[in-house]
């Protein structure tokens, strides 16, 4: 008899502690975006302390999206909206879609710290990811071969790198596709003549940053005070997508990420909180 009456008032502490703290009850699994990967998994560890329960994996904006479709993830990160096909799965699948900006990111076009190269036109651009300048003595540099990443195609930076800086032409065959970020970061560094794409948080001293234009003639570094003063012209929305059905489980984690605690920790993983 006791030892049911111990294990009742165990019940009702853990009810009661579940009313005090809201975020007592909540395990979520997010998953998506390699951009948006560094954001969540900050905000992750920091909701935790607060007693709530997050697991963060990557895979690309594309990947989340499915998982989220297909109900084996709470939140899909993605660095890039939404498609139409993909709504339509997910009323197919009886869901609707909720989104949420969490953050901007200023798009970095990353080249290895030796390249003498550092600026390049959005033309320049396109014509080094559609194949048409193959070698940096094209654009100012060494003579020496260009050797191009991107991201794999369920990425949402793959997507956007298209639609925005090449406008929508198809990249060459010969450009490499990496699976993650931090292999775009790890391939720049390693090779002397690479240049890739990546979220202005995986910039470090391995790589160098580009300065892009879009005009031909004021070049701008990728930096989150660049982005915020809106002169660095390669600017994106970050999201989380969820479904309306479960927002009573996700809402306070997306509460969480959306105020200023969690804001700040989208300003110093790298990332924008505000423009």
């Amino acid at each position: 008899m006791k030892m049911f009456n111990n294990l009742k008032s165990l019940v009702v502490g853990l009810g009661l502690f579940a009313l005090i703290n809201p975020f007592a009850n909540a395990q979520i699994v997010v998953k998506g975006s390699d951009t948006c990967l560094p954001i969540s998994q900050q905000e992750a560890e920091a909701f935790g302390k607060k007693g709530g329960n997050v697991t963060v994996t990557g895979g690309g904006s594309g990947v989340g999206i499915a998982a989220l479709i297909s109900g084996t993830c709470d939140i899909a990160q993605a660095s890039r909206p939404m498609k139409f096909d993909e709504k339509q799965k997910m009323s197919e699948a009886g869901k609707t879609a909720k989104e949420v900006i969490i953050g901007y990111d200023a798009l970095a076009v990353v080249v290895n710290p030796e390249n003498p190269v550092t600026n390049l036109t959005r033309q320049q651009l396109e014509q080094i990811y559609t194949g048409k300048i193959t070698n940096w003595k094209e654009v100012g540099g060494s003579d020496m071969k260009i050797v191009v990443y991107c991201r794999e195609s369920s990425s949402g930076t793959f997507e956007f790198f298209k639609e925005h800086v090449m406008k929508n032409k198809n990249y060459a065959t010969s450009v490499l596709s990496m699976p993650a970020t931090g292999a775009i970061i790890q391939s720049v560094k390693q090779t002397k003549g690479a240049i890739g794409y990546v979220g202005l948080a995986y910039v470090n001293k391995e790589v160098k940053a580009i300065h892009v234009s879009y005009d031909g003639k004021t070049f701008v570094e990728p930096t989150a005070v660049n982005a915020k003063n809106k002169t660095y012209p390669v600017v994106r929305p970050l999201y989380y997508y969820y479904s309306i059905n479960n927002e009573k489980k996700v809402k306070p984690f997306i509460d969480f990420v959306k105020s200023d605690e969690g804001q700040k920790i989208v300003d110093k993983v790298g990332y924008i909180s505000h423009l």
